[in-house]
């Protein structure tokens, strides 16, 4: 059996065990308000996905989220660059990153609900939970350059663009990738969270707040299955965007 098939048959046992863990469950309790049924929530998401409020509601979260996740990328990677070439740079900025990782992201939804409005503040939040994560994986990938083809660069006279085409961003693809992979996930549930908290509208965030508000457990799983899909098909069609990207430039730079 070919690996890819054994590791896609054992990825369908996991999720038909906690499916089948989930029925049983929701048959214990016996109560559609305490625990639906996986039956329950896929009717009610397919009912959501045929309505035009659903895909506007998505598509408007979505593009806040996004949003944020992508300025926090580009800043994180040009601060990378930045405190890696400049020592004052780090002495300045690495602080700020330590800080902004280890604060709980509900704090600073909390402040920056006092200066900005509940439109802008899950795109900021977002942007805020990933830009660590990008700076620092990105640092690294700088740092991990081979010193000797450096050495050689140096020694040969290559220009600065050459240096970044042929040493640093091939070295730096996977970490980047790295980085991504970790930063969509955090900046999709953080932004998600955010809406919850301020209830813009339209948002995901506000349905499940509204869902819980009124009762209305099944439309509390359904909207949480959205976001859970949402997540996976957002991180798997960027990471590939990147990973072509990436091959398309080893080629034409080979």
């Amino acid at each position: 059996m070919k690996p890819s098939l054994r590791k896609a048959l054992l990825s369908l046992a996991v999720l038909l065990f906690w499916l089948g863990v989930w029925v049983l469950a929701s048959a214990l309790v016996g109560q559609e308000l305490l625990l639906p049924s996986p039956l329950q929530v896929l009717r009610r998401f397919l009912a959501l996905a045929g309505t035009a409020a659903f895909w506007l509601t998505v598509g408007t979260s979505i593009l806040r989220v996004l949003t944020g996740i992508v300025c926090a990328v580009l800043l994180g990677t040009l601060l990378a660059f930045l405190t890696e070439y400049s020592a004052l740079c780090k002495a300045l900025f690495s602080p700020v990153m330590m800080l902004v990782k280890s604060t709980p992201v509900a704090s600073f939804i909390i402040l920056a609900l006092i200066w900005l409005g509940r439109g802008i503040l899950p795109a900021f939040i977002s942007a805020l939970m990933v830009l660590p994560v990008v700076w620092a994986n990105v640092s690294a990938g700088i740092a991990a350059r081979d010193p000797l083809l450096l050495e050689m660069a140096r020694i040969y006279r290559f220009p600065r663009s050459r240096v970044l085409r042929r040493i640093t961003l091939p070295t730096l693809l996977p970490f980047f990738r790295s980085a991504l992979s970790s930063a969509l996930g955090l900046g999709w549930k953080a932004g998600i969270a955010a809406e919850v908290l301020t209830v813009p509208q339209p948002s995901i965030g506000k349905m499940i707040f509204e869902s819980k508000l009124y009762l209305e457990t099944t439309d509390l799983f359904a909207w949480t299955l959205t976001v859970i899909l949402l997540s996976l098909l957002i991180e798997k069609i960027l990471l590939k965007l990147v990973l072509r990207a990436g091959r398309k430039g080893g080629a034409v730079h080979a």
